[in-house]
């Protein structure tokens, strides 16, 4: 709820409401204001006509509001039952049985032998290594059919990188914008030939995106220039700024090496000035050489964290100036930093090489973005500097007063215009991509499947690839995102639970 009580909703609520034919007030309730009627209709702080009358829905819909949460207070509150009372009985079939492996297995990220020992402690059911082998290699070949049935048109931003497991490379691809992961394939190289191969065979499944970010890995670009050479490879904004971050870090630690330095010569001069009434000539000829080496040090490691705050908030940052603008700050902040290379050639030489070589593939966004916005400058007939504004303005965070301050003469401007045109902004800021975080997200995810073991093969992930593309998420800061999985965030489609999606029937006690 803004400041003007207009309430905006979401792409998924405009979805809902367009589905239902009469615009009914109550399908559209959230859950939260569900909660708000039941509460406040329990508790008597206001009336049922009262709050039938805020929300727009009939004393009937509160009334069962007010009885759920009444049936909530009382489940809430009864007695618990004693520690040894049979809650419920269990079938346990083989088919269960092995239902709780994959579980065990995948969702618990439980080793092979921790099955074994875990039915044989406590369920007393002895179960050999093999056949928990087994009932996990027999689940791979349905899950690969679902992985390769999979269209793959519907991916609009890939992020691609690889990792390594036991010095063997494991290729990664996954949609930018749902998390479905679309490529995990252990290799004997991560050379340009092996990337080929594999996005060959992601376009014969339909895989051709607006564009792809990725790190400054050669054999990748090299990979998807000769065989998509229409789709453009973008840097990943995270690591041009980790580059940044670390030489930063080291350039620090120097200045406090060489002020701790002059901090020990200057306590040594000062004993020795108590000791013998004068001071020691040495110590006063290093003192006054190292003096100047940590000034240097420290004024070093404060300019380039300042050149480094610049490039991310100013040339870096979504919302910010044109795309020529930013190349211009680009190219002054390398500047900087290249006549400083003399006084830190081992760490600024480096790093100054990789922005001057990335600079257009990093910038690349911001370019889209005044494609974006002078179409939409178009289409709202206003000046694109308008439309600059008022993205600008949506990035910043609700509780900024920066941000209202800003925002109120934009709505006065626009009129009726402002909130279509926020609603195009947010689509776009979303789906603006920048970095290939997603990816990184899903290398750990896998990280804590591969500790559990030294050896991979293609069929371990090829099942733990259906799991992560087909298990629901419990929870996101999204709230679109919160109870589907990354295939139906793609296709937008629902499909039965991953273990049905397997062959087997859950157990219900209903």
């Amino acid at each position: 709820m803004e400041e003007t009580d207009m309430c905006y909703p979401t792409a998924s609520f405009l979805a809902v409401q367009q589905a239902i034919p009469n615009g009914c007030s109550a399908k559209l309730l959230p859950p939260s204001q569900r909660q708000h009627l039941g509460l406040h209709g329990s508790a008597k702080s206001q009336t049922i006509t009262s709050l039938a009358d805020e929300f727009d829905v009939s004393r009937k819909f509160v009334h069962r509001q007010v009885d759920i949460a009444k049936r909530a207070l009382d489940d809430a509150f009864a007695s618990q039952p004693a520690d040894d009372e049979v809650l419920f009985q269990l079938p346990v079939t083989k088919q269960w049985l092995r239902q709780l492996t994959l579980g065990l297995v995948l969702t618990c990220h439980s080793p092979l032998r921790g099955v074994v020992e875990l039915l044989r402690d406590l369920f007393d059911y002895p179960i050999s290594l093999g056949t928990v082998f087994n009932t996990v290699q027999a689940a791979v070949a349905p899950a690969r059919e679902h992985n390769h049935a999979q269209d793959l048109s519907r991916i609009r931003v890939g992020a691609h990188d690889e990792i390594f497991q036991a010095g063997q490379p494991v290729l990664v691809g996954v949609d930018a914008l749902s998390s479905y992961c679309y490529l995990v394939s252990l290799e004997e190289s991560r050379d340009a030939d092996t990337w080929g191969v594999r996005l060959l065979e992601l376009q014969d499944r339909g895989f051709h995106p607006d564009y792809i970010t990725a790190d400054a890995g050669q054999a990748l670009r090299a990979a998807q220039s000769e065989v998509l050479p229409d789709i453009p490879c973008r840097s990943d904004v995270f690591h041009a700024l980790h580059e940044v971050h670390d030489i930063v870090t080291k350039l620090e630690n120097q200045a406090y090496q060489a002020m701790a330095a002059c901090a020990a010569m200057e306590t040594e001069q000062a004993r020795f000035q108590h000791r013998h009434g004068h001071a020691d000539r040495s110590c006063g000829q290093r003192l006054r050489q190292a003096a100047p080496k940590q000034a240097q040090a420290i004024q070093l490691a404060d300019d380039v964290r300042l050149l480094g705050r610049w490039l991310r908030w100013d040339v870096l940052e979504l919302a910010g100036p044109t795309h020529t603008e930013r190349l211009d700050l680009y190219d002054f902040i390398v500047a900087e930093l290249k006549a400083r290379v003399p006084q830190a050639p081992k760490l600024l030489k480096q790093l100054v090489t990789y922005l001057i070589g990335q600079r257009d593939d990093l910038l690349a966004f911001a370019a889209q973005l005044d494609h974006d916005f002078a179409q939409l400058a178009a289409q709202f007939a206003i000046a694109p500097d308008c439309v600059r504004q008022l993205f600008a303005v949506r990035a910043l965070p609700d509780h900024s007063a920066k941000r209202w301050h800003r925002d109120a003469p934009l709505r006065r401007m626009l009129g009726e215009r402002y909130f279509p045109l926020s609603q195009a902004l947010d689509r776009l800021r979303r789906h603006t991509v920048r970095a290939s975080s997603l990816v990184e997200n899903l290398n750990s995810r896998l990280r804590s499947y591969f500790f559990l073991r030294r050896r991979l093969g293609n069929d371990y992930l090829t099942l733990l690839q259906f799991f992560l593309n087909h298990r629901r998420f419990p929870r996101s800061e999204h709230p679109e995102r919160c109870g589907k999985s990354p295939a139906e965030l793609l296709t937008g489609q629902s499909h039965p639970h991953w273990l049905e999606l397997l062959g087997y029937t859950r157990f219900s006690r209903n």
